[in-house]
């Protein structure tokens, strides 16, 4: 079939792939209630046909195509599939699910299924054979989530951020708080290290507390450091942020990190979201590691 026939209207796809057992079920009925016309497991050889289908429709504005490894030998097809679209004038952005491997064992163990590359190995052998087939997908993905410790509500609302919004000349982005003992998060663009600042977690009043009380994070937002710090990553993001618009990078996970991710990377995750969202961008804040210690 040609792509060349006329359309009724403008069609934004999606495609949806990641790691088994990631999230991409729950992804895909997020973007589901956003309006999306979602197809789950279409072999990409018929990409082409629903793209046409769909610019025929009067419906159609927005359709999302969950790929993943049920395909197998159909992914060897996938990016002469992708390769078509931006020649008449359709774009996809690509929503990749990572978790670890940790994770991602803890849960086929507990649904009780195999992984769909195992066969008669290990559910981790599986798990870096996927690794290897997606590996481009990955690396050329334009929004990288790590569900490995999210909660179903948290992917909904980081998938919301970043396919809710129409303008194509918005930035979306999450500001993440994290403790580097517990490692940096897989899917940051960027990473901020606010360990220069006092650390809270020293003062016996403010220990049992997180940086989302107003008293640990008065404390912590009080010194020069903290404020100049924030002026100039704000300023570095500032700088970017419209060069990952005309590279069609619509969303961006920002990384603040202290040793545990209880009081500093909080408040300033905070603060830093908050400054964000007052210069015009869709800024979600979550905090990783908040109750870990």
């Amino acid at each position: 079939m040609s792509l060349n026939a006329s359309s009724g209207v403008d069609l934004e796809v999606a495609l949806v792939t990641g790691m088994s057992g990631a999230g991409r079920s729950t992804a895909a009925r997020a973007l589901e209630d956003l309006g999306w016309f979602v197809i789950d497991n279409l072999p990409p050889s018929l990409l082409q046909q629903a793209v046409q289908l769909a610019r025929a429709s009067d419906d159609i504005t927005k359709m999302a195509v969950v790929v993943d490894v049920r395909g197998k030998t159909f992914f060897t097809h996938l990016s002469q599939a992708l390769a078509t679209l931006p020649a008449v004038g359709i774009g996809v952005r690509t929503l990749f699910l990572e978790s670890s491997d940790e994770v991602l064992v803890r849960r086929f163990e507990s649904s009780r299924r195999p992984h769909p590359l195992q066969g008669s190995k290990r559910i981790v052998d599986g798990l870096q054979a996927e690794r290897a087939i997606l590996g481009d997908l990955r690396a050329n993905a334009d929004v990288v989530i790590d569900t490995s410790t999210l909660n179903v509500h948290d992917l909904r609302r980081k998938v919301e951020a970043a396919f809710a919004a129409d303008d194509p000349r918005v930035l979306h982005g999450t500001v993440m708080s994290f403790g580097f003992k517990y490692g940096i998060p897989v899917d940051a663009d960027m990473v901020a290290d606010v360990r220069f600042l006092p650390n809270p977690h020293w003062d016996p009043e403010l220990r049992p507390l997180t940086g989302q009380d107003p008293v640990v994070s008065s404390t912590v937002l009080a010194t020069d450091a903290a404020q100049r710090f924030l002026d100039l990553f704000g300023a570095q993001i500032d700088l970017v942020s419209p060069g990952y618009l005309d590279e069609g990078k619509r969303y961006v996970t920002i990384a603040v990190g202290c040793t545990g991710g209880k009081h500093r990377s909080v408040a300033m995750a905070e603060e830093l979201g908050a400054r964000l969202r007052l210069g015009g961008m869709e800024a979600l804040v979550i905090h990783r590691d908040l109750g870990r210690e």
